[in-house]
């Protein structure tokens, strides 16, 4: 199912554009600091606020995410780690399944839960692969998912996976190093991933500068995704570099 907000968020790279969405962690801002972040993400040309995280030590979550969707125009998509981290005031959530994995509840089971309380709420669901690639250290959603990730020396592996989630009919492939990742989503990885697709693919994880986001839309990354940088001295900064360098990628 691709509807409105779906249609939204892919608009630009039917054009040939690249999008650069940028995650929030509940657990690692105040309310004031959100709302303070993501008028800058909005205003240095993030497409997206992505909110969630592998866990939640946090009890605003609800708060989190009503107050971002007041600060800003662009869409804010929850990303969560399992089916309680869900509000009525976003504009739509990955649906994600985690098939880099076999275990069932982050295949299919956590899913189920969510499904009567996504309907009710009148959140668009965007059908989403998650696929978590070694990243040279353990990560926080492998850990908690009790999954191992994909090994990053074997991108055919990766390619299978995300050509089995198009044929089930999702909507996007999600490569993720994890938060914190030691290493990028292999280069190599993302441009056999793409050859050999023909949705989108967001790659996430230990993308810490411009350089970097370049390296990876080169490869063939469709979406970006930054989320630890902001917890730098100078993150607003970064994440201003890299919003610059996807939006004006290919154009010189």
């Amino acid at each position: 199912m691709r509807t409105r907000i779906f249609q939204k968020l892919t608009a630009p790279l039917k054009s040939g554009k690249k999008c650069y969405w940028v995650l929030l962690d509940p657990d690692d801002f105040s309310l004031v600091n959100a709302a303070e972040i993501a008028r800058e993400s909005e205003s240095c040309g993030a497409d997206a606020l992505l909110v969630g995280g592998s866990l939640l030590y946090s009890n605003h979550f609800d708060e989190f995410v009503a107050k971002l969707k007041q600060s800003v125009s662009i869409p804010v998509v929850l990303f969560p780690g399992d089916a309680a981290q869900l509000s009525r005031h976003a504009d739509a959530l990955l649906y994600l399944s985690l098939v880099s994995g076999r275990n069932p509840m982050n295949l299919i089971g956590e899913h189920v839960k969510a499904a009567p309380i996504i309907k009710e709420s009148g959140i668009e669901p965007i059908s989403t692969a998650y696929m978590l690639v070694e990243s040279g250290a353990v990560s926080s959603v492998e850990f908690m998912s009790n999954t191992r990730p994909l090994p990053r020396n074997k991108p055919e592996i990766a390619a299978a996976h995300a050509l089995a989630a198009q044929y089930l009919g999702m909507s996007l492939v999600y490569l993720e190093a994890g938060s914190g990742a030691l290493q990028s989503v292999p280069s190599e990885m993302i441009s056999l991933v793409k050859r050999t697709i023909d949705i989108p693919v967001i790659v996430g994880g230990g993308i810490r500068d411009a350089d970097t986001a370049v390296e990876k839309l080169t490869a063939g990354a469709d979406i970006i995704v930054t989320g630890n940088v902001l917890q730098k001295e100078n993150g607003i900064n970064i994440m201003r570099e890299i919003a610059s360098a996807i939006k004006n990628f290919g154009t010189k």
